[in-house]
């Protein structure tokens, strides 16, 4: 595959499913990287300055893993429910759910160093809450929006394939979205049944968008759960996620659906759960000296699943010499080719240097042009 006339989004979906002939496709996520300095008012650096998402990566060679296509799955609360948002002071604003079960309220603050919002209180507070909450997921619906699919389309076309992530599991969405983890803890502890009933509804309600998801042209669907095992005890994850991993899959394989999940923090406690999840890959596992394992640990746990990533995101950084990222992306492909997606994980730290993203996409070229001699230049 040669960078300079790839088309990315056939042979994405080519790799993925196992029809590349070994190749492997280079897909590192940057979108961080640009944030942050759109958000800083910092130009791009020379010769990127004024480029798009799009056609920055045009211009680095290299796919993009494109979630994007996500907001094309609308979901849709009862009528009933009213939503409002409105400012409480200069940093901090507030919204309420007004539903025919109760009042949920949440109080986020901007922040003057990204553009996430950090929530100040949480949507759900304690087990009224939790019920509201749930009454709410059990009516909500999902559509299908073409009109902005053909849009995203065009904006990245060649670039990948149409990649979504789906909702959170259970306690992620608890821990993650809903209550925080020290909430969440206590929730479990005090008032399990009330979690419990919460998680049914999530499950309905999931299981009604995968419903739309595999009637959508989007085969490759993420679990966005952003797992870290040092807030999910392998106890959680045996009772309430990987329950759901594999009805998730087994729903998502039915259509043909390429499945995997995001992992993002230390992973070593439930690395061993990964060949029971029904799971494709697992995405943004990462190594040491950034997390807590070693290509080896996740090899061996993986097995012939995918990896998605590999690469640590501080090799980015000029903290660490350019050899031990050439070391680093050729030991990725030894042990996990052809069933990798080599990416960086999680995303290239802001002060990354971006120029590393063409010597890994170098790499990667030799190494599929690789196969093409062993058949002689075809």
């Amino acid at each position: 595959m040669n960078h300079s006339t790839p088309d990315f989004t056939q042979f994405h979906l080519d790799v993925v499913f196992r029809r590349a002939a070994g190749k492997i496709i280079w897909q590192p996520r940057i979108l961080a990287w640009l944030t942050d300095k759109v958000f800083a008012g910092e130009p791009l650096p020379a010769p990127y300055t004024g480029m798009t998402p799009a056609e920055l990566y045009r211009a680095l060679g290299c796919s993009n893993r494109v979630y994007e296509f996500s907001d094309c799955f609308v979901s849709h609360e009862d009528p009933r429910v009213h939503i409002s948002q409105s400012a409480v002071n200069e940093t901090d604003y507030e919204i309420v759910w007004e539903t025919p079960v109760g009042r949920q309220r949440a109080l986020y603050r901007c922040s003057a160093n990204s553009p996430w919002h950090k929530p100040i209180q949480w949507p759900i507070a304690d087990a009224p809450d939790i019920k509201i909450a749930a009454w709410r997921e059990e009516r909500r619906t999902w559509s299908w929006d073409q009109d902005l699919f053909d849009r995203l389309q065009a904006e990245w076309a060649g670039l990948g394939a149409p990649t979504m992530y789906i909702c959170r599991t259970n306690v992620q969405k608890l821990i993650i979205e809903d209550m925080g983890a020290e909430n969440t803890v206590f929730a479990l502890t005090d008032c399990p049944a009330a979690c419990e009933a919460y998680f049914e509804a999530l499950a309905i309600t999931q299981e009604r968008l995968i419903e739309v998801i595999n009637a959508s042209p989007i085969d490759i669907i993420n679990f966005g759960d952003n797992i870290h095992a040092g807030l999910l005890p392998p106890r959680w994850f045996r009772r309430y996620v990987l329950p759901v991993y594999q009805r998730r899959s087994e729903l998502l394989h039915k259509a043909g659906k390429f499945v995997h999940a995001h992992w993002d923090g230390d992973c070593k406690p439930l690395l061993p759960f990964a060949r029971e999840t029904g799971l494709d890959g697992i995405e943004a596992i990462t190594p040491r000296p950034q997390g807590d394992v070693t290509l080896e640990e996740v090899k061996e746990a993986l097995g012939d699943m995918f990896l998605l990533d590999g690469i640590p995101a501080v090799y980015f950084d000029h903290t660490f010499p350019e050899q031990m990222l050439i070391d680093c992306t050729r030991r990725c492909i030894d042990l996990f080719a052809p069933n990798l997606v080599l990416g960086i994980s999680d995303e290239i730290p802001s002060h990354g240097d971006i120029e590393r993203i063409r010597l890994v996409g170098r790499l990667v070229d030799e190494y599929n042009a690789s196969f093409d001699e062993a058949r002689g230049g075809v």
